[in-house]
């Protein structure tokens, strides 16, 4: 028995059997999942063989300033700083302070860290939303696979099967035949 639609150079066919539509309406990610389940390729990769890192300067530099900006460090440091410029122009430079209150110097300095920091942390956030696409429909493509597998292997079963009930029955057809053959012989 012999399945047309599981045929080593057939994808149409395992896109109609498998996924109930035709190879020209599968998406992108469907039919690189059927081509792989037709050349029996592997669909998932190890975390160790990912890509490369292929950042540029500007890209790395964003994502660390946003895992900086983003830490305990930060705020920590942050903070001591804001202790250390408040208490050097209220007591310290009491007589000649750089940036005397209402400290607008320093609110200067946290509007323009602001205005900078906050693209730079978008620039780094919106490249993890891309990299969690491309995971999610990795994850999907395996899924996929993996479900395609299953059902391959549901229909291999089922035919194994079948195959092997038409032996029994084929086999007890014989033994009918010879137990007649017995009870004739024997006048009964």
């Amino acid at each position: 028995m012999h399945d047309p639609a599981m045929h080593p150079r057939d994808p149409s066919g395992l896109s109609q059997r498998w996924l109930g539509k035709a190879w020209e309406h599968a998406t992108a990610a469907e039919r690189a999942v059927l081509t792989q389940l037709q050349h029996r390729q592997r669909t998932s990769v190890p975390p160790g063989e990912a890509a490369t890192d292929a950042r540029t300067l500007g890209e790395r530099v964003a994502d660390a300033v946003a895992r900086f900006g983003g830490s305990w460090v930060f705020i920590g440091s942050f903070m001591a700083f804001l202790a250390l410029w408040v208490v050097s122009n209220v007591w310290l430079l009491q007589a000649h302070p750089f940036d005397p209150y209402p400290f607008i110097f320093l609110n200067l300095l946290l509007s323009m860290l602001a205005a900078l920091q906050a693209p730079v942390i978008m620039m780094s956030q919106n490249r993890q939303a891309a990299r969690d696409r491309a995971a999610a429909e990795h994850d999907y493509a395996v899924n996929l696979k993996a479900e395609l597998e299953i059902m391959a292997l549901h229909d291999k079963l089922d035919q194994l099967r079948s195959e092997h009930l038409a032996r029994i029955v084929e086999a007890q057809g014989e033994q009918i035949a010879l137990l007649r053959r017995v009870l004739e012989a024997r006048g009964e």
